[in-house]
């Protein structure tokens, strides 16, 4: 774009205008304190007594997939290539696929989300990575494996905090989508899965979860309704999955064995 701010006349308009700064709806007091359930998140993390750091790091991944997918789907319907072309996050992020070959791809969101569930299904079916029998032994690339399916859940969360948060309050789903960001990303923190520098865009967002309130620097008008509430978003595929959230009450359960595919 140098070529086009260079045709300006006057020295003034050389420079670009200041980009204004991002709403974070998510942020919202009213949104922050919302919850699916009052837990203690840090305690649900640590590991049972004697129970294998593979097994619980195994079971407590599927688990956030499942619960993530769920989430995902019941907004699914909005998040076109139209709507998001880009794979976006907050604070102006966009994230790039790598194929087998290592090669980045820009993909809309849709799309890279769709190759993020497929890699994530298949890998945690494939019994030699994610071993559901007893005895099995979890391959020595078990930790690297699940910090990329955590880097890449998190690349989903960001995106629909940033891109369809929106919807998630429409379906009353937002506290859902609190707590299961929160609990994954203090169990992220727990075990090191995840680069701080990776998850620094949603900092404040975790700041304001874990202290129920909203972060002194944060000012934001969002926190009664959101504008343009639409009767027809509720429809379709949208209400059938936040009604099998609700059933699930959509929080990653406690598991004390091995998972199974």
């Amino acid at each position: 774009m140098d070529w086009f701010l260079g045709k300006g006349r006057r020295k003034e308009k050389d420079s670009p205008s200041p980009q204004a700064e991002e709403t974070k709806q998510y942020l919202g007091e009213n949104f922050v304190s919302q919850r699916s359930i009052n837990v203690d998140l840090c305690r649900l993390s640590e590991i049972p007594e004697h129970l294998d750091t593979n097994e619980w790091l195994a079971t407590n991944t599927i688990s956030f997939f499942d619960h993530l997918n769920l989430l995902y789907g019941a907004i699914s319907e909005f998040c076109t290539t139209s709507n998001c072309s880009a794979m976006s996050g907050p604070d102006n992020m966009q994230y790039l696929w790598f194929d087998e070959k290592g090669k980045k791809c820009k993909c809309a969101a849709p799309q890279y989300i769709d190759y993020v569930m497929t890699y994530i299904q298949k890998t945690i079916n494939e019994e030699s990575i994610f071993p559901s029998k007893y005895g099995s032994v979890f391959p020595s690339t078990f930790e690297s494996t699940i910090k990329k399916i955590h880097k890449l859940l998190f690349h989903i969360f960001a995106h629909v905090y940033h891109a369809h948060y929106k919807e998630l309050v429409l379906l009353s789903l937002h506290g859902h989508l609190n707590s299961v960001f929160l609990h994954f990303m203090i169990f992220n923190r727990k075990f090191s899965l995840i680069d701080q520098k990776e998850t620094e865009i949603l900092d404040d967002l975790v700041k304001a979860l874990k202290n129920g309130l909203l972060p002194k620097n944060i000012v934001s008008s969002e926190t009664t309704e959101v504008a343009g509430t639409t009767d027809n978003m509720v429809a379709a595929g949208g209400s059938e999955n936040k009604e099998n959230i609700e059933n699930n009450h959509c929080i990653p359960a406690v598991h004390t064995s091995p998972p199974t595919t």
